[in-house]
């Protein structure tokens, strides 16, 4: 596992982010999480566990964590006992999906929570390439978060907070557009339970990433591979579960924090991190021409400290050229605190338009028959300058 200072240094930074806000903030948040209790869902995804820890080592009286992974809930607990050890508040796991019977269920059981956070999503661009999967996006991104938001409502929670991304301004993809629409959601249930959300960068090593691909690569002795022309922000994943437990604690009704673009974050493209990556390695990056050259030079440069590299230009659906965090219509509130911006929302919704995007997906799924198209075209009502074209190239079309 890489250290702090060594994630650092792969993705071009000197310094933590956020560590004057919460040094300023410090005695606050612990009084809040140890007279708390909490739920945390989609806790055993690489942001859902850096959140849990975050909660964690601050003593609350309760901390409930839900995921669909077995596995990782088991190494989340092994983690936190052989780091941080006990605590004396109710501290236990659940392998339950959100949509099922099963969570309702346990909900029902108890469901008495002050913050509920809700880190589950369905992340990848690549996820939207069959309508399927993209039919599960939906559920998993906008339709569970409403309905943990409804019960968070029944059982009178004091909180909820609900991871978003920066893809979510002026989105490119059907991911990002997923989470912006779950932000129009949001709004809507904001009238009866407090909200607030983040969009942040990308988290870098976290799970399934292409960062978290360079180990696995290195472990198969396979070549690695990285667009030189995509250039990304990047938070560690304790980062990214500081930023959400201060929002969760100090953002107001509908708030939307992010971190202040600064000298402190700025732009790295992947290929440069995995040149990084490789030096730090120990291994020599020899640039290849193909992938064919790559995976046959894998059986041998090793060997003799060099390690085999296929950069190249991107060209699949849903890449965006640049990062945002807000659009030029939002309104901003720069001066709260030092390395966090909140973006201010109104209760702003349209209730005809919800209701028929969420019936109507209902309707397709019914049927059992479904088409990208279909789901695609309920997008565009509900974001008409939503600027996506399919190209028809995918990240699974790629090595």
């Amino acid at each position: 596992m890489l250290t702090t200072e060594k994630l650092l240094a792969l993705i071009g930074r000197d310094d933590v982010l956020f560590k004057e806000d919460l040094e300023k903030n410090k005695k606050q948040i612990e009084n809040i999480v140890s007279n708390s209790s909490f739920l945390v869902l989609g806790g055993a995804g690489s942001i859902g566990q850096a959140v849990t820890k975050e909660i964690f080592k601050r003593n609350p009286r309760k901390l409930h964590v839900v995921d669909l992974n077995e596995n990782n809930l088991t190494e989340l607990v092994r983690d936190i006992r052989s780091s941080s050890g006990y605590i004396e508040g109710d501290f236990r796991t659940f392998s339950l999906d959100i949509g099922s019977l099963e969570y309702d269920a346990f909900i029902k059981s108890d469901g008495q929570y002050d913050y509920v956070l809700n880190l589950s999503a369905l992340k990848h661009v690549r996820s939207e390439k069959d309508p399927y999967t993209l039919m599960r996006m939906i559920d998993v991104n906008i339709f569970n978060t409403e309905k943990t938001i409804i019960q968070s409502i029944e059982n009178k929670s004091k909180k909820y907070f609900c991871v978003s991304t920066d893809k979510a301004a002026n989105p490119v993809n059907m991911m990002g557009a997923s989470k912006r629409i779950m932000e129009m959601f949001l709004m809507r249930r904001s009238l009866g339970v407090n909200i607030s959300t983040a969009r942040f960068a990308n988290v870098a090593f976290s799970d399934g990433s292409l960062l978290h691909g360079f180990n696995q690569r290195l472990d198969k002795q396979q070549p690695i591979t990285a667009p030189n022309d995509i250039k990304r922000y990047f938070v560690t994943p304790q980062e990214s579960g500081e930023l959400c437990l201060m929002s969760c604690l100090f953002g107001e009704n509908r708030d939307i924090v992010f971190p202040k673009l600064s000298d402190a974050l700025h732009l790295i493209s992947f290929a440069d991190i995995a040149v990084k990556y490789l030096t730090d390695r120990g291994y020599e990056p020899y640039l290849c021409e193909s992938e064919d050259e790559a995976r046959r030079l894998a059986t041998v440069l090793p060997a003799q400290g060099k390690w085999p590299c296929f950069f190249t230009e991107s060209n699949t659906v849903g890449e965006k050229d640049f990062e945002e965090f807000y659009t030029e219509n939002e309104i901003l509130d720069m001066t709260r605190f030092k390395s966090l911006g909140v973006i201010k929302n109104n209760a702003e919704f349209d209730d005809a338009k919800l209701n028929a995007f969420e019936e109507h997906i209902n309707f397709l799924k019914s049927n059992l028959n479904w088409t990208k198209g279909q789901i695609v075209e309920q997008f565009f009502k509900m974001i008409p300058d939503f600027s996506y074209t399919d190209s028809g190239y995918y990240l699974d079309g790629k090595m």
